[in-house]
């Protein structure tokens, strides 16, 4: 009976350990699966976004840092790659193991089997049951030896039971690790072709560098008119910031903090009850905030300062983030709240700012604007049509955020970002 109970607790507890196990390595994979399918998505959005084929032809600094675009997220897409094949390694080595303990165990188990069944075979005739009852020494005897008969038959049921869910499991088994091998081989292929494009790109890349040195003080500058753009633009919508704040903090009617007058260049929002609990709820959804945009994009430019790629003595900073995308795509609030301002801004078209309590969200280089100043707006609501510049054919937006007079990462507060 003891040996009865621990049979079938081996078989039920090695399939609970074996599918739960499983499921946790195919949570890994399909997490790592989600990635991959993302960096792919995300390639092919450069391709379109980046590498359009245009009559224009792109000055070399324009090619090189398209092409960095390009092989950084290639890099990502080999390094998750080869993850998800390490990962596959694992579990199929793990299956091996697994397969190799089922085999032992269905071995003692047919082993018990054909030890009971020889046992039966002995005294399986009726004339044998009626004797073994018949020489029993009283009624209390002769009723346990009845509850015995039918204990050996239910375990012999069990034991058959329990040999085909052993072996139904290990066929289960074989199966997923002849899938999980040919998954590998065509991770390694697929990383193979990509390790072989990367190669042609670095090889690109490098010409085209080469030919940057040759004239490195002229690129070198054109960087630093560029920057020099950018921050004449910071200054610009911080100057709108600061503007928008004391505008807002004068028509509030409650432009006091603590008995003293809010003067007109005031750097923090004065918020009533209202205002209070929605920048708190703004706050709390740090990191879940939607798209900027209704369509697809890639982020080109990231928020911060850094030293240039291929000219190491320039420092570059954004104060946003920068997200080429499709030709008709929309701008969108990224949380509830009110227009603060319309703004024509020189070198960006139309720029919309957006408050939600002390906190503004900034969209630049928009045209035909929805919504006009004081409208209120929706999470997700369009708000004008990201600007395609006609020579270039790209279609770039610019996107900030600020609590109060002070600029945040968009992506902290962005989702995946």
């Amino acid at each position: 009976m003891m040996r009865k109970n621990l049979s079938l607790l081996i078989v039920l507890v090695s399939f609970l350990f074996f599918t739960t196990e499983g499921f946790a390595q195919s949570k890994k994979q399909q997490e790592l699966e989600a990635q991959r399918q993302s960096i792919l998505q995300e390639i092919k959005q450069i391709n379109s976004l980046l590498f359009k084929t245009r009559g224009e032809k792109k000055s070399v600094l324009t090619q090189v840092e398209d092409l960095n675009q390009r092989i950084r997220t290639t890099e990502n897409l080999i390094k998750i790659t080869n993850r998800q094949a390490n990962l596959l390694t694992r579990e199929i080595n793990d299956n091996l193991g697994k397969i190799d303990n089922l085999r032992t165990e269905l071995t003692t188990l047919k082993e018990d089997y054909a030890a009971m069944i020889q046992k039966s075979y002995k005294s399986k005739s009726e004339q044998s049951r009626i004797m073994f009852l018949l020489s029993s020494e009283g009624f209390l005897q002769a009723y346990k030896r009845v509850q015995y008969m039918k204990q050996y038959t239910k375990y012999r049921k069990e034991q058959g039971e329990a040999i085909k869910e052993k072996t139904a499991l290990l066929k289960i088994l074989n199966k997923d690790l002849l899938e999980q091998n040919e998954k590998k081989k065509r991770l390694i292929a697929e990383n193979e072709r990509t390790k072989i494009e990367l190669t042609k790109e670095r090889k690109n890349q490098e010409s085209l560098i080469a030919s940057l040195k040759k004239d490195e003080g002229s690129f070198a500058n054109q960087i630093r008119a560029k920057q020099k753009r950018a921050n004449a633009l910071d200054r610009e919508i911080d100057k709108l910031i600061a503007e928008a704040i004391a505008a807002a903090n004068k028509d509030s009617g409650e432009a006091t903090n603590k008995g003293t007058t809010v003067k007109k260049s005031s750097k923090t929002f004065v918020m009533n009850a209202e205002a209070k609990a929605l920048a708190a709820n703004f706050t709390s959804n740090k990191g879940k905030l939607p798209w900027p945009i209704t369509k697809g994009g890639i982020v080109v430019e990231r928020y911060g300062r850094h030293r240039h790629a291929q000219f190491p003595n320039v420092e570059v900073f954004n104060s946003g983030v920068e997200i080429a995308t499709e030709t008709g795509t929309q701008a969108r609030a990224v949380f509830e709240g009110t227009v603060l301002k319309i703004q024509q801004v020189k070198g960006a078209n139309m720029n919309v700012m957006v408050r939600h309590g002390n906190y503004i969200s900034v969209y630049n280089n928009l045209t035909n604007i929805l919504v006009k100043k004081g409208d209120k707006v929706s999470t997700k609501q369009p708000l004008g049509t990201i600007y395609t510049n006609p020579t270039t054919g790209k279609t770039t937006f610019k996107f900030v955020i600020f609590q109060n007079t002070k600029r945040l990462n968009p992506a902290d507060w962005i989702y995946k970002m």
